[in-house]
């Protein structure tokens, strides 16, 4: 078999000659090259593909065909495999329509070749005018040349001119029996609908990740390249439904590789790898540091990172604890330690947080494009978002008033007069123990400073006003400040806040873990327990309840 005759031939590349060699033959992109040839290799399409067999099987076809989807689903590639399988005469040249063109006799070699007189491609993007359209009237009244119908294929069909709608419907709706319109588009809703009822119409589907991912361990396979699977898995991922995307992706990825692809040279290739300064940001805003928070916002800008990318980029990271946090899978856009920290900050977090997280950021979005300087527009949008951070959600703040308790505030940007009216501030009794203390600021709405205290710090030393800790993590300059402020607005009492490079205790995450593991060994030890384990050997111990620990 010649190389014009390949089942790799881009469809709409013409034949070449057969003396030429192939190193002086241009490289053809895999988009191209890997074009489907038969409906047996169009991925993701089955419904379709299904309901066109039947329709040629009982001579069921349709004068007009309009086929929808986003880019790189094959809606090209579909129309002229159904002008194949149409004008299709077998090896023997005795054949009829099938959904299983030969691809040997010379209406499939012609149309492969893209070189058939009676299939007729136009793209309505640079043929929008009525005068083009009525080229196509004055030509469809005369048969076909040598094929069995007369096809006319018009890309991007949203595109053409009102005008050029109006003068096509009648020949649209009673077309010579020779002819059939096939017709791809993007923006279906763009298109008149008195042209959509004229058409049997096929909505090509976003094609699985999974199912690109196999297509594209496929492509690597022939092209003789090594690829990772989580490469295939973030190049599907990256896809986003598009067959001739994700080859885009992988022909730049196997350049970007010299031959041998992973997933770290994929992200990387992709401009992923940067979100660990996206991660940065988000926690500095979770930690409430504002100085931090606004030095890696400049930070950014001075990299050249638009303000936009940088809030949608915060976005992504809070869909993604989110989607943590109700169980769903993770992203293999991201990498094993962004998936490790969107599950620990999931668990850390709650509902009501995440959400007022999403909403002010959302927001924060909206500001950003409509301001005379987008960057400032960001600042306020990030310092505004730490200190909503701190606010109770609304459901807390009526239970309190409910209960007949006072509601503290979140410290304002602007720091309060010192001799604030004891009434505000006085929330709660003063704490007896660090636990108490911790519980306390979690139950009048200030989960993050919890959150850190029971996860980032080592008790050192407490007492009535004063407290020693020994941080996990960077916490910012600003944490003894803003965590004293909080105390005292709680209490009622100024607090002394100190950080210690002392040991300390384990933090009261690490104490929970603990306490979990013996229970867990104490229940596994029981000879009960023990037994069952041993009657069914693939059994597991799940989980243990304070009740049985």
């Amino acid at each position: 078999m010649t190389d014009d005759e390949s089942p790799g031939l881009g469809l709409d590349l013409p034949a070449q000659p057969l003396e030429q060699s192939a190193a002086a033959s241009p490289y053809r992109v895999l988009a191209r090259k890997y074009r489907p040839q038969s409906f047996a290799e169009l991925i993701g399409q089955d419904a379709m593909v299904r309901t066109l067999g039947n329709a040629i099987a009982s001579g069921r076809i349709a004068h007009a065909f309009l086929l929808t989807g986003v880019r790189g689903v094959g809606k090209t590639s579909t129309a002229r495999l159904v002008a194949k399988a149409l004008n299709c005469i077998g090896p023997d040249g005795q054949g009829g329509p099938t959904i299983d063109p030969c691809g040997l006799c010379e209406p499939c070699r012609a149309i492969a070749e893209g070189r058939h007189i009676d299939v007729i491609e136009m793209d309505a993007a640079s043929h929008t005018g009525v005068d083009d359209v009525r080229e196509i009237i004055d030509a469809v009244r005369y048969a076909a040349n040598s094929a069995r119908f007369k096809i006319y294929i018009i890309d991007e069909v949203h595109m053409l001119s009102k005008n050029a709608f109006n003068a096509l419907l009648k020949t649209l709706e009673e077309p010579p029996a020779q002819v059939k319109f096939l017709f791809a588009t993007t923006e279906v809703q763009k298109v008149p609908v008195t042209v959509l009822s004229r058409c049997q119409r096929f909505d090509l589907k976003r094609i699985p990740a999974e199912q690109l991912a196999e297509h594209f361990g496929r492509v690597a396979q022939a092209e003789a390249v090594e690829v990772e699977p989580e490469a295939l898995a973030v190049i599907a991922r990256a896809a986003e439904g598009s067959a001739r995307d994700g080859l885009s992706i992988l022909d730049q990825a196997i350049a970007h590789g010299h031959g041998k692809v992973d997933a770290a040279q994929v992200r990387d290739m992709l401009g992923l790898a940067d979100r660990g300064r996206i991660r940065s940001l988000l926690t500095g805003i979770l930690s409430g540091n504002a100085a931090a928070t606004l030095a890696q916002l400049d930070e950014a800008h001075a990299l050249g990172i638009d303000p936009m990318a940088l809030l949608r980029g915060l976005m992504e990271n809070v869909h993604a604890i989110t989607r943590a946090k109700a169980g769903g899978s993770g992203d293999v856009l991201a990498s094993a330690e962004e998936r490790e920290s969107a599950d620990e900050l999931a668990g850390q977090l709650g509902w009501g947080s995440l959400h007022r997280l999403w909403q002010m950021l959302l927001k924060g979005l909206t500001d950003v494009q409509v301001a005379p300087d987008p960057q400032e527009a960001a600042a306020m949008a990030l310092l505004r978002t730490i200190h909503a951070a701190e606010l109770p959600d609304p459901a807390t703040i009526l239970a309190r008033l409910q209960n007949g308790e006072a509601v503290a505030t979140a410290a304002p940007l602007a720091r309060a007069p010192t001799t604030a009216p004891a009434a505000v501030a006085q929330a709660a009794a003063e704490p007896a123990s660090f636990v108490q203390l911790v519980e306390l600021l979690e139950k009048v709405g200030k989960q993050l400073l919890g959150l850190q205290l029971r996860d980032q710090v080592r008790l050192v030393r407490f007492a009535p006003g004063a407290l020693v800790l020994r941080p996990l993590q960077p916490l910012g300059a600003d944490f003894p400040r803003l965590l004293a402020d909080a105390l005292r607005q709680v209490t009622g009492r100024a607090w002394r806040v100190e950080l210690s490079d002392e040991e300390g205790q384990p933090s009261l995450r690490q104490q929970e873990q603990m306490a979990e593991d013996r229970a867990r060994a104490a229940v596994l030890a029981d000879p009960n327990v023990a037994a069952v384990l041993s009657a069914f050997p693939d059994a597991q111990l799940e989980s243990v309840s304070a009740k049985e620990a």
